[in-house]
């Protein structure tokens, strides 16, 4: 991966299933949702949740820094 490149945007929230409050992007550039907070697999390079709380979101270019990709969905703007 080239170091000055920027990694992969998150997947667009709007695309998440409801109730689905996490995202995060594997090393090779996968993203997922999650419906619980994820954890870093043990080996590396991935996310993990149980099998029925994570969801393809789509894929990115490989990420080194992958474990820096861990989003929470954002709140929904109340300021109107």
């Amino acid at each position: 991966m080239n170091p000055t490149a920027d990694p992969s945007p998150a997947p667009d929230w709007s695309d998440a299933p409801d109730g689905w409050n996490w995202a995060a992007q594997d090393q090779d550039g996968r993203w997922y949702w999650y419906r619980t907070e994820p954890v870093p697999g043990i080996g590396g390079g991935v996310w993990r949740s149980h099998s029925k709380n994570q969801q393809y979101a789509c894929n990115g270019a490989p990420n080194a820094d992958w474990f820096e990709s861990l989003r929470q969905r954002p709140s929904p703007d109340t300021s109107s």
